[in-house]
């Protein structure tokens, strides 16, 4: 559970101030705004698809190509970023992929064909990648053991934010001033977010308004760790393996809805490009309540006496359960029936997924964050990669119903190799 004010976990002979004036607090907050930023970049595309598709005369499998080579960027990106983020630290590293990345969906601006979207897109995920594996860093490095699911959920919850104000905000600007000012516009928020990074930001060690008790109270709360692990020490474990397959079947579930939810509801449920601004932003609230949920009721569970394992794990099996329900979308009798369902589909991967990401900083020490969130990255890039170009084959030669069904089997499959390979969520000493 998070603190927010003195704590008796605080050292004796200091009391932790205020909450707004603990720096991490400040720190997740800026980690948090940048998640926010990243999806509003990731999602653009999503929301324009409609124009786009019609302007370009692209297919299912086009836009499903073109997704795909995004995933594919994020897969190149995700070990050689994350090796960063533990080389240089994350002030730096971050600097460089916000940096990277707004540049990218800058170029948007001038892609008119399959090949010129699918490269500029997958510039654009070789950088993005860096939002996981530098949030995840930030995480292990300033926050105690106990607060970390909390702390993921809070700057996971970005994604979720900017999911959900991307619909109305790109629907107007593309209605108003067309979609390539679409993409232009949101990529001066990511180089705006490199200054206030590099202003705020420097390590707990040697950050000058972090007070003494907020330091040793953080630091009380870490294991201790020794040298950085090799990465062939790393994969000789079956814990990095179980990480690495629940991401990799979790990962492309939310994908899907990110990227494919604005067809559905336009193609299917025959929505106009208005109504989806209007009303596809709904699920990803719900997300945000999911993702600090999720991280809430398992430090709340931990509180009560629950391990670490249990709480992480039966957060998780919750929410795989909400997952499923991924299967009755297609079914259901109204376009407001299946964003209800939708929006319960997104609590519960929120909820999964804030478990999931903390779990890394559980069981491996700080000097792998980095690159464990890289490898669980490339994984979801894998998946991410293929799972696109299935859904726009399946969709043009069947419908969406089975792509639903393969959503909604996914979450639980995953928990369920993290569950048997996670080594009960203890702390590897390597």
């Amino acid at each position: 559970m998070a603190s927010f004010g003195p704590t008796t976990d605080a050292p004796s002979d200091g009391v932790l101030p205020a909450a707004w004036r603990q720096v991490r607090w400040r720190i997740l907050t800026l980690v948090f705004l940048v998640t926010v930023v990243n999806f509003v970049h990731r999602q653009t595309l999503s929301v324009v698809a409609p124009v786009l598709r019609e302007q370009l005369h692209l297919s299912n499998t086009d836009y499903g190509r073109i997704v795909s080579a995004f995933m594919f960027g994020m897969m190149v990106g995700e070990f050689p970023v994350g090796w960063l983020m533990d080389r240089i630290g994350v002030r730096d590293g971050f600097s460089f992929s916000v940096a990277w990345w707004s540049l990218a969906a800058a170029l948007h601006t001038f892609a008119g064909s399959v090949l010129e979207f699918s490269a500029v897109r997958f510039g654009m995920g070789t950088g993005e990648c860096g939002n996981f594996s530098g949030g995840m860093k930030v995480v292990s490095e300033w926050f105690p053991e106990r607060e970390r699911a909390f702390a993921v959920g809070v700057f996971n919850a970005g994604s979720m934010i900017g999911s959900l104000i991307t619909p109305p905000l790109i629907v107007y600007i593309t209605l108003r001033y067309g979609w390539r000012m679409a993409f232009l516009g949101p990529s001066f928020l990511g180089f705006l977010w490199v200054i206030a990074w590099r202003r705020v930001y420097r390590p707990l060690a040697s950050h000058p308004r972090v007070t003494e008790a907020e330091r040793r109270y953080i630091r009380a709360g870490q294991s201790k760790v020794g040298p950085a692990p090799a990465n062939r020490e790393l994969l000789r474990r079956m814990p990095p393996w179980g990480l690495i397959l629940c991401r990799f079947l979790v990962g492309p579930v939310i994908q899907f809805y990110w990227f494919w939810l604005p067809a559905y509801l336009y193609q299917t449920r025959g929505l106009s490009l208005a109504a989806i601004g209007m009303f596809s932003w709904i699920p990803y609230l719900f997300g945000d309540v999911g993702s600090v949920g999720g991280g809430w009721v398992a430090g709340r569970l931990m509180h009560r006496g629950m391990s670490l394992a249990a709480a992480r794990l039966s957060t998780m099996w919750a929410g795989a359960a909400c997952c499923a329900l991924s299967v009755c979308v297609t079914l259901a009798p109204s376009a407001a029936t299946a964003i209800g369902l939708i929006c319960l589909v997104m609590f519960g991967h929120t909820a999964l997924s804030a478990n999931m990401f903390a779990g890394i900083s559980d069981i491996f020490p700080d000097g792998a964050v980095g690159r464990v969130t890289g490898l669980t990255g490339i994984a979801g890039g894998v998946s991410g990669l293929l799972f696109p170009l299935l859904t726009g084959y399946l969709v043009d030669k069947l419908s969406f119903a089975p792509v639903f069904l393969i959503a909604g089997l996914l979450p639980a499959a995953g928990v369920l190799c993290l569950a048997l390979m996670g080594g009960r969520f203890r702390r590897l000493a390597i």
